[in-house]
């Protein structure tokens, strides 16, 4: 009885862990959607006062991930967790490095949006960049959501929208790229939008990731490389 009393209570203690773990995932999510967010504001409406403080903030982003990344690991190391639990536990320490990494792409468009401030990108290709961005955060939103929940279902969906940002981004870079032959003179201004445009294309790519590091947890299934697609295919004719 002892024993299994004690037992119960390091069940319960690591579960406390896991859902500490969760809790910390999701509020970095929350700070990385929160940068995303005045990073294409400041982009658009030309602050560089809000480009300035979303460039200077990544360092916070950058402490929750090494603080996440070290109770993983003394979690692997103390609880020694199998199955179901260590799939949890290592998709959490993949899904941190997406999170760092949208953040780092955010700092860029901050950082892009400085000098961008201070000349007159066309306005149509601001409107196409806005429209990625919409894109983008809309994805993010939603990937933050299905990990908040464990859906892996809502995470398909969420994955396979990355292939339309792709589609845009092709378009506009293709537009840019037009635009530079017609106006050299506008250089500066469409290589910064073009930058940024890869900026947003990348957060697409890292929210693809989260969405993917959800199945393996939830499922046990890698569907990087393309699978993912075809697991969502073989989903919708059952």
């Amino acid at each position: 009885m002892g024993e299994r009393i004690a037992g119960d209570h390091i069940s319960h203690l690591f579960d406390k862990d896991l859902e500490a773990i969760k809790h910390q995932v999701l509020k970095m999510g929350g700070l990385v959607e929160m940068q995303v967010e005045n990073s294409l504001l400041a982009l658009l409406n030309a602050d560089s006062v809000l480009a300035q403080q979303v460039a200077g903030n990544d360092h916070q982003i950058n402490a929750i991930e090494v603080a996440i990344d070290e109770e993983c690991n003394r979690i692997i190391a103390l609880r020694q967790p199998a199955a179901n639990d260590l799939r949890l536990v290592l998709s959490m320490m993949k899904t941190i490095t997406d999170l760092e990494r949208i953040g780092d792409e955010a700092e860029k468009i901050g950082r892009y949006a400085i000098k961008l401030a201070t000349c007159a990108p066309k306005k149509n290709h601001l409107n196409a960049l806005q429209l990625l961005g919409e894109q983008v955060r809309f994805m993010l939103r939603s990937a933050l959501d299905a990990l908040a929940r464990m859906d892996s279902l809502a995470a398909y969906k969420t994955a396979v929208l990355d292939k339309q940002v792709n589609n845009d981004y092709d378009t506009l870079v293709q537009s840019l790229s037009e635009s530079l032959g017609r106006d050299p003179e506008l250089v500066e201004p469409t290589l910064g939008i073009l930058w940024c445009a890869r900026s947003i294309e990348r957060i697409g790519d890292h929210t693809k990731n989260l969405c993917e590091h959800i199945v393996f947890a939830e499922e046990g299934r890698d569907v990087r490389h393309g699978l993912l697609a075809k697991v969502l295919e073989d989903n919708e004719e059952d």
